[in-house]
């Protein structure tokens, strides 16, 4: 029976796209033994996932570098034949070297990369989804096929969802889902914009408002603003938003980790790219996919992978360009 780690504690989103390779190499490997390592507040994702065997989970957020030794110390417990690291920083480097394996796979920008036993090269910008390059992982141990994400909400999960959805649609009323917040700022579509997309909407579409608890300051002010919807960011765990998005009739994103877990359970998204441009390759990844982007040609867009927690050039318009009635559209 083969063994594997993947490794992916970057940010939700990367977590969500990750899923795609335990789907794939379930497929190919369906008596493998296979184990994940993410970031804790990610960990929730794979609660109760059918093809997951363990789950790792780093604390990055008190103790650190301690937590990274006492996690390797857990990994070097078994003996895997294949360690896929997702990643191109020293901290998943050291995990992926320390650990005991018999392929270590990674991309060769990682600062470690020269220690792995094999190397993928890895390049941003060049038409690729961000699938393909997680998939030039796993090729040599499945095929060149794009890989999909896919979560698996918790029976737990729906029946939240369901509560929900009937709690705050009046039973079997449609509804959309907006999630407004990013953790980079300029991939966030203005507040305003959200307010603006709300009112532009079918009165008859409830509109319920998703997040993490954080941004729940957010979306009491844009429902506020708007005279109308619902907030539920404080209401739901991942796997609930996952089964919430589902049933939805559109869900409105940024381009942020709701977009991928929209992609991941098959629901229509609109994704609204501001800084960042989906050559990236973290766009929809289903035909119910549709961008929304500015179509002024602006000499600072994108100004950089990841965006920045204010537009450089103080004008932001890259998402002040976007009106709501394409987004609602």
């Amino acid at each position: 029976m083969k063994r594997f780690l993947v490794i992916q504690t970057a940010f939700l989103g990367d977590a969500v796209l990750a899923s795609g390779l335990l789907e794939k190499l379930h497929a190919f490997h369906p008596d493998a033994r296979i184990e994940l390592v993410v970031r804790k507040g990610n960990h929730g994702l794979f609660e109760g996932h059918p093809f997951l065997h363990k789950l790792h989970v780093w604390d990055k957020r008190g103790a650190k570098n301690a937590n990274l030794f006492k996690l390797i110390g857990t990994l070097r417990c078994t003996e895997y034949d294949h360690i896929i690291n997702c990643q191109r920083f020293f901290s998943t480097g050291l995990m992926t070297v320390l650990a005991r394996g018999k392929e270590k796979v990674g991309y060769d920008k990682n600062p470690l990369s020269f220690l792995f036993t094999r190397k993928v090269k890895h390049v941003i910008g060049d038409g690729r989804h961000e699938m393909d390059r997680l998939n030039a992982l796993i090729a040599h141990l499945s095929d060149g096929d794009r890989p999909l994400p896919c979560l698996h909400p918790t029976p737990e999960a729906r029946a939240d969802a369901q509560r929900l959805r009937y709690q705050f649609t009046e039973g079997q009323g449609r509804y959309v889902c907006i999630a407004p917040a990013s953790v980079w700022s300029t991939k966030q579509w203005p507040e305003a914009k959200w307010v603006e997309l709300i009112k532009a909407l079918p009165k008859e579409l409830h509109v319920l408002l998703i997040g993490a608890p954080s941004d729940g300051p957010l979306c009491q002010r844009i429902i506020k603003a708007a005279g109308r919807g619902h907030d539920l960011s404080e209401e739901l765990t991942l796997l609930a938003s996952a089964a919430l998005m589902e049933g939805a009739a559109m869900n409105y994103v940024n381009d942020s980790a709701p977009l991928h877990i929209a992609s991941a359970m098959n629901a229509p998204v609109t994704a609204i790219f501001c800084s960042t441009v989906p050559a990236f390759g973290f766009g929809p990844l289903r035909a119910n996919g549709r961008i929304v982007e500015t179509t002024e040609k602006l000499d600072c867009r994108p100004c950089g992978l990841h965006g920045h927690k204010a537009c450089p050039k103080g004008h932001f318009r890259c998402a002040e360009e976007i009106d709501a009635s394409q987004v609602a559209s």
